[in-house]
């Protein structure tokens, strides 16, 4: 079915080559001449190599540095333009077989509280979502029995039916457990966005001694899950690793590994790379080592083609971050719609805690994130036209590399953006909002703005869900 014949996990991820390829960048982190040409060729856009990315994290010529950071916000910035699309996870069920030391969902966390959502449920949670302006969705569900493909088929279809005033999700992204060419044919089939799974550790060693027994302590069949997703028919994936488990230029060195095996036999890589960082949580100690800012900026100059999701922090969007989650809430069971604190139920006060997978630093609902957004001088996108149209895999990044995918990103961003004023928008949100709109019209080039203007025009006059 494909060109390039299929590897296993430990011939695209080879230990070996990667620690070789530190030493190397160890013995060029002072080699300016090196490192000029190396950002000279990210500065053309046409990405860099693992071995040239491992001298980028190594570097240690402040000048140099800093040209990397703003490297990193041009490249987004010639690519995708301002805009920062806007999404919202929905844990489904924290129900989970494995044995991941660093989750506290682990099977043998006795001081978890379980919960998985019925479709009533589910339906409830969406409808409040809605009720923000969110249209797109990350559904995630730990790996369990309960939590079967059927489980995750049907709770895709109550998330599409659910229509409420002039809310809909308008497309539901999939991060589940490593699973079959048949499951992945089958989410394909449902009409999802982009399947996401996260390798965690690329170190074998390291990752084996972390998921001591479950399903996901099969390596090879964690790690070559993407090529069984892509042979199921999903083209549009997103790959991530967890900061903090291991050494971090091994393990951003491992994961462009990763993207290469995969564009090598796919002919292409990943729609999105996460880069989290591991945070406290009840049942787990691991504490964080953070680096991230540093492997963002190596990752807008690697793949700037890519989109990088984050978790509500618009602070790290100059650093090249596309995608910001809005009013998250990392647990499957308390009711996002509740306004006040924890005060009925069964998981008032301290339950909250003791049903999150992790604990964020960042409670801010989606209307203060958009806030925070235009201040940084960014675009909102609620945007799924890319979806929709069929523009995914190959087709997407046909028009992302060259950076084409811009003349759409742009007039959508806008058009849903101005929905959201609207329809959920403060009077103080609308004014910001339209000045922000003014401001990106006044900084496009003709064609682009009459694609805008008219999106905006239609939206004005009452339609929803335009897009080019």
């Amino acid at each position: 079915m494909y060109d390039v014949k299929s590897k296993v996990a430990e011939e695209f991820i080879h230990d070996g080559e990667i620690v070789e390829t530190m030493e190397y960048a160890r013995a060029n982190r002072h080699n300016r001449a090196l490192i000029e040409h190396i950002l000279d060729k990210a500065e053309a856009a046409k990405g860099i190599t693992h071995r040239e990315a491992a001298v980028l994290l190594e570097c240690d010529l402040p000048d140099l540095n800093e040209r990397m950071f703003a490297l990193a916000r041009r490249l987004k910035e010639r690519i995708y333009g301002n805009r920062i699309v806007m999404f919202a996870p929905l844990y489904l069920s924290n129900y989970c077989i494995n044995g991941c030391t660093y989750c506290p969902y682990h099977a043998k966390n006795k001081t978890m509280l379980r919960k998985q959502l019925s479709q009533k449920e589910i339906e409830t949670e969406v409808i409040a979502l809605q009720d923000m302006g969110h249209k797109r969705l990350a559904l995630e569900a730990g790996e369990h029995p309960l939590n079967s493909i059927e489980y995750i088929l049907e709770s895709i279809r109550t998330i599409y039916n659910v229509k409420h005033k002039n809310g809909a999700i308008r497309r539901v992204n999939v991060n589940i457990a490593a699973t079959t060419v048949e499951n992945y044919r089958k989410l394909a089939e449902a009409g999802i966005g982009t399947y996401i799974l996260f390798q965690e550790t690329y170190n074998k060693e390291n990752y084996q001694k972390l998921h001591p027994y479950g399903p996901k302590s099969n390596y090879a069949y964690h790690t070559e899950a993407m090529d069984r997703a892509m042979e199921g028919g999903i083209d549009d994936v997103g790959i991530g690793l967890l900061y903090g488990l291991y050494d971090w230029r091994f393990e951003t060195l491992a994961l462009m590994a990763h993207i290469a095996h995969l564009e090598e036999r796919f002919g292409v890589g990943c729609h999105t790379i996460s880069v989290p960082r591991i945070e406290p949580a009840i049942g787990s100690d691991l504490a964080s080592r953070r680096r991230t800012p540093w492997t963002i900026r190596i990752f807008s100059s690697l793949s700037p083609y890519c989109a990088l999701p984050c978790r509500t922090r618009a602070l790290s969007c100059p650093l090249g971050k596309t995608r910001l989650s809005g009013s998250g809430r990392w647990n499957s069971a308390f009711p996002r719609f509740r306004r006040q604190p924890y005060q009925s139920g069964w998981l008032s006060g301290i339950h909250q805690f003791e049903a999150a997978q992790f604990q964020l630093g960042d409670h801010r609902s989606l209307a203060e994130v958009i806030a925070d957004l235009g201040q940084h001088k960014f675009i909102p996108s609620f945007c799924t036209g890319c979806y929709r149209l069929g523009r995914t895999g190959k087709d997407f990044m046909d028009l992302a590399k060259p950076g084409l995918i811009k003349e759409k990103c742009a007039p959508n961003a806008l058009s849903t953006f101005e929905e959201y004023l609207l329809d959920y928008g403060t009077p103080e949100a609308r004014e910001a909002g339209e000045r922000a709109i003014a401001a990106a019209l006044d900084g496009m080039d003709g064609r682009i703005r009459k694609v805008s203007e008219n999106l905006l025009a239609k939206v004005r006059d009452g339609r929803r869900d335009v897009y080019c």
